[in-house]
């Protein structure tokens, strides 16, 4: 018998995406210390994290760390590859699959349980199903909400599964360290640890305004609520923005260096928004310094577009201010997103009054790319620069 209630809600994901993959096809890595990458971490394995690597670190420094590391340059294709297989099982498992990113997503299996049991046994089907026909590892939280099933996973890693006990979630929450509240990164946790908040239960202790105070009103607002999950799973929900970003490493970088790093970012994007369909009003610059700090740029246009040109040219009224900035703090990381999107297929076509657009032009570079591969024709700043790596996505 099924309570109306109980916890439905399965939060999947595969352990150490990059690597497990890695793992999987060289027999001879299996067990071993894995890093994925060139200069910087992308992934690694539980051996290799176990020593203190992190995602996102240097390559050399994740070698003093843990000497004994095999480093492996990243296969994005593999990596494509096996997402597909993984969401095909995700697929099979329940109809209200919600995708958060290649090797991630959410699964309502309330209307599977009379035909597949309860979640416990389909969250264990599933793991041996991964296992069995994709050969990755998989760590699986079940809860009433979706905050809860995210939590649950992590606190389960790796190869894990882990039932969030129904109507006791705050027992289940409040011992937990404040870095496994989803949404809390290193700094975020050593905000609060700063002022002696340790665990969640100390958090939900605090009232919505000293977090505010304390950590702004974006994520003091969540944080208070993070027990409080409305949200359902939906499937086939299309993105809210669409970006890219590349790393730089710590080398210090001309103006030109940046400049062409923001070309090849800005060309991929709206050849992605246009692949989907996609317009948007909103562009976004990030950018990463060579503290680790982090700064957002954004400006938002009079009318959505995937036009590369208009894109290019806010991108770089937005690199421009932030110049100063870079020129006193360095940078190690730039990224261009545009949100605020619409449904291309919906715009109002403009009168053709200008002599000089280039959607012509962009519709031709995509033609060719999509006959003859996306480096059959590229940009003149890009000749003899390395685009950097692809990482795979979620289809929008």
């Amino acid at each position: 018998m099924f309570v109306a209630d109980d916890p439905t809600i399965l939060h999947a994901d595969v352990d150490s995406f990059f690597a497990s993959v890695e793992q999987r096809d060289d027999t001879h890595l299996r067990g071993q210390p894995v890093i994925v990458g060139a200069w910087v971490v992308l992934a690694a394995s539980y051996e290799a994290k176990a020593h203190g690597v992190e995602t996102a670190m240097s390559v050399a420094r994740a070698r003093r760390l843990c000497p004994r590391a095999v480093v492996v340059e990243p296969r994005m294709s593999a990596y494509a590859e096996a997402s597909k297989a993984i969401y095909r099982v995700f697929d099979d498992t329940s109809p209200l699959v919600e995708g958060l990113s290649i090797d991630e997503a959410f699964l309502d299996v309330r209307g599977v349980r009379r035909l597949s049991g309860p979640p416990v046994e389909i969250a264990m089907r599933l793991r041996s199903d991964v296992r069995r026909r994709v050969g990755l590892p998989i760590t699986i939280g079940i809860a009433r909400t979706k905050f809860l099933a995210k939590v649950a996973s992590g606190v389960a890693k790796p190869d894990g599964l882990l039932l969030v006990p129904p109507g006791d979630e705050l027992g289940f929450l409040h011992p937990l360290p404040v870095e496994r509240l989803w949404g809390v990164g290193s700094v975020t946790a050593a905000k609060l640890r700063d002022v002696g908040i340790a665990t969640v239960g100390e958090v939900a202790a605090l009232s919505e305004s000293s977090l505010v105070s304390l950590l702004g009103r974006a994520s003091g607002r969540h944080l208070h609520a993070h027990n409080r999950d409305p949200r359902p799973v939906q499937a086939r929900r299309r993105r809210r923005s669409i970006g890219a970003q590349r790393a730089l490493g710590r080398s210090r970088k001309s103006p030109d260096d940046i400049d062409a790093s923001l070309v090849g970012l800005v060309d991929r994007v709206t050849r992605r928004m246009r692949a989907a369909d996609r317009i948007g009003r909103t562009v976004v610059l990030r950018l990463r310094f060579d503290d680790f700090s982090r700064a957002t740029r954004s400006h938002t246009l009079p009318y959505p577009t995937a036009n590369t040109d208009a894109v290019l040219a806010t991108s770089r009224g937005l690199l421009a201010t932030a110049m100063p900035m870079i020129e006193r703090r360095g940078i190690t990381l730039v990224g261009v997103a545009v949100s605020n999107l619409e449904d291309g297929r919906m715009l109002q076509l403009a009168l053709p009054l200008d002599r000089h657009s280039t959607a012509a032009i962009d519709a031709a570079v995509d033609e060719v790319r999509a006959r003859f591969g996306t480096t059959a024709i590229t940009r003149a700043v890009l000749v003899g620069r390395s685009g950097g790596l692809t990482v795979p996505l979620l289809a929008d």
